[in-house]
């Protein structure tokens, strides 16, 4: 049994006899106590998709849940809901639009190294790669010269994600993105 402390964002945990995925963790050191971290974590019920903030102390342990990553790549969106398809068994797996707002942005049919997290069966949620590539929808007019200066610009990419990009990015260009800190990597 692992304590809150050493619970990462996308891991699944029993807590009060239900299955949770973590999708966020903010950790805080209150003032003037004696003790250890505050861990809240923003958790969603895998049956129900309900939502959960709870908070732990770092000594809090907490079960750990079976997970296990699939390989996948996006099919289509019906609706609310999107399809990703198993690379190895082609099974379908169908998520809610609601469940994976924030990975939504870096994903198109073209991105590789997608997981589906299943636990108990049922897709909760999206693993994705470090890097994803994806190409520049708007952004202001290149600057010649615009490499040799730090000043960056806004871009608006297919997925509607906005990053900053280097003055000599232009409009059709494919970039790399680093996905956790939403950065501009290099062009791709």
């Amino acid at each position: 049994m692992p304590k809150a402390s050493e619970i990462k964002k996308n891991q699944a945990v029993e807590y009060e006899g239900r299955v949770y995925f973590v999708k966020d963790i903010e950790r805080s050191v209150p003032q003037g106590r004696a003790g250890g971290s505050l861990y809240r974590m923003r958790m969603y019920d895998v049956v129900t998709g309900q939502k959960l903030d709870e908070t732990f102390k770092d000594s809090d342990m907490l079960n750990q849940a079976d997970l296990v990553r699939r390989p996948a790549t996006f099919s289509y969106a019906d609706g609310d809901e999107y399809v990703f398809m198993d690379t190895e068994d082609f099974t379908q797996y169908m998520l809610n639009k609601e469940a994976i707002a924030d990975e939504l942005l870096f994903i198109n049919e073209d991105t590789e190294g997608l997981m589906v997290i299943l636990v108990s069966d049922s897709p909760v949620a999206l693993d994705l790669p470090p890097t994803v590539e994806l190409e520049i929808e708007e952004t202001d007019p290149s600057v010649k010269g615009g490499s040799a200066t730090a000043r960056t610009k806004p871009a608006r990419l297919t997925t509607g994600l906005v990053v900053q990009v280097p003055e000599h990015i232009s409009t059709g260009d494919r970039i790399k993105i680093n996905v956790e800190e939403r950065k501009f990597l290099s062009r791709a």
